[in-house]
């Protein structure tokens, strides 16, 4: 059987790419293309594959500015010849679905989610771009809306990496989708035997990540806070800190899992599809104190692995803590990490593998069922349709 793998961009080790290492487990075998990738910044495992990127990769600069590229991603990924391949699995964040699978084969989308950007965060995105990109993006929006919704006709089975997600799914592209989550490497973290007195807040500091909600309630309750992360956010939000809270920028591996056991609690004040920081604190016995909406509705249980709350403003978080402060001592360490491991890497691969053998053994059951002699088939065929039919009263 021969397997392709359609991965939106190969930039960086993200969570996206954590799912195609897991998939490449499953499928050694598979061939690789992607928009664009940069070879320094991928790992051994996804390097073993042979990897074909799209004609973006020859524009200078596509690789640091790939984004900007995006009213060309319909004809890269339409460009690319998977006509002889049995199984595709699409990766599902820029607009990987849009390839072209052959007649045959069997196309499974796994959804990180519906392109952000063009859907429910647009307005949001459009209002944070730069002058050009805010002008140009009323024109060219609409038109790809319209692409990302039929190219959802060419997929064969969706799964979402949430219940949010699903929703999400099933909003814009009127399709129905399994739910499968992410990998995490849990069995990379382990809880302290004694914890600190700080808060951590970890991830990219952009806009939608509310890092800036964590910023100022700590600057009000006077409580220690570690931020880890960098991005566009991270020089104003230094310059309204107070000395209560420390920024430590991009850390280590080794250094933030010992950021993870020994916090008293992860701050997630931001909106996740899914959230990868939650269950990986989870993972350290940790307990989370989260946004309640999104991803994490899938992975805290309120009360006992974390805290969520429902107002997402400075006040709301800042009664969370309070809450939390509350409680403290009724969350187990032990539990939560146990609680955590339902998130593995072989949890993952299991599940997907069940979803990929059922819709390969359905499209062969299929197939055979077609080969089957013409003539009966369509006698079979105009029978059921009279008897179920208007003219059903007079079959019978």
């Amino acid at each position: 059987m021969r397997v392709a793998f359609v991965h939106y961009w190969l930039v960086s080790m993200r969570g996206g790419e954590q799912v195609l290492e897991a998939l490449s487990d499953l499928y050694p075998q598979a061939d690789i293309f992607t928009l664009v990738y940069d070879e320094k910044k991928i790992s051994e495992k996804l390097k073993r594959h042979k990897i074909t990127p799209s004609f973006l990769q020859r524009i200078p600069g596509a690789v640091a500015h790939y984004k900007k590229l995006l009213p060309l991603m319909p004809f890269a990924l339409e460009s690319f010849d998977l006509s002889s391949y049995d199984l595709v699995i699409s990766s599902e964040s820029g607009p990987a679905k849009g390839i072209i699978p052959a007649p045959d084969a069997v196309h499974i989308c796994y959804c990180h989610s519906p392109m952000r950007y063009v859907w429910d965060h647009y307005h949001t995105y459009r209002a944070n771009s730069g002058t050009v990109s805010r002008a140009l993006m009323p024109l060219f929006a609409p038109r790809l809306r319209q692409w990302d919704v039929s190219t959802s006709a060419r997929v064969d089975v969706f799964v979402a990496n949430s219940h949010h997600v699903q929703h999400r799914i099933a909003k814009y592209y009127r399709r129905s989708s399994k739910v499968v989550s992410p990998p995490v490497q849990v069995q990379n973290f382990l809880p302290a035997e004694v914890s600190g007195d700080f808060y951590l807040c970890a991830g990219q500091l952009v806009r939608y990540k509310r890092v800036d909600l964590a910023v100022e309630a700590f600057k009000l309750n006077g409580k220690k806070l570690v931020v880890v992360g960098e991005g566009e956010e991270m020089a104003r939000l230094k310059a309204t800190a107070t000395p209560n809270i420390t920024f430590l920028g991009r850390v280590p591996f080794n250094k933030l899992k010992e950021l993870l056991s020994q916090c008293r609690a992860l701050v997630f004040p931001g909106e996740e599809d899914f959230g990868i920081t939650p269950v990986e604190a989870m993972a350290s016995g940790r307990p989370v104190i989260a946004y309640g909406r999104g991803g994490v509705m899938d992975t805290i249980i309120p009360n006992k692995t974390g805290v969520l709350f429902e107002d997402q403003s400075t006040e709301g978080l800042l009664q969370a803590i309070e809450y939390f402060e509350a409680m403290e001592g009724q969350f187990e360490p032990l539990l939560i990490r146990q609680h955590a491991q339902q998130f593995s890497a072989e949890e993952f691969k299991g599940k997907m593998r069940t979803i990929v053998e059922v819709e390969l053994d359905r499209r062969a059951s299929q197939k055979a069922h077609n080969s089957a002699s013409l003539t009966e088939y369509w006698a079979h065929e105009q029978f059921e349709g009279l008897s179920s039919g208007p003219n059903a009263a007079l079959v019978q």
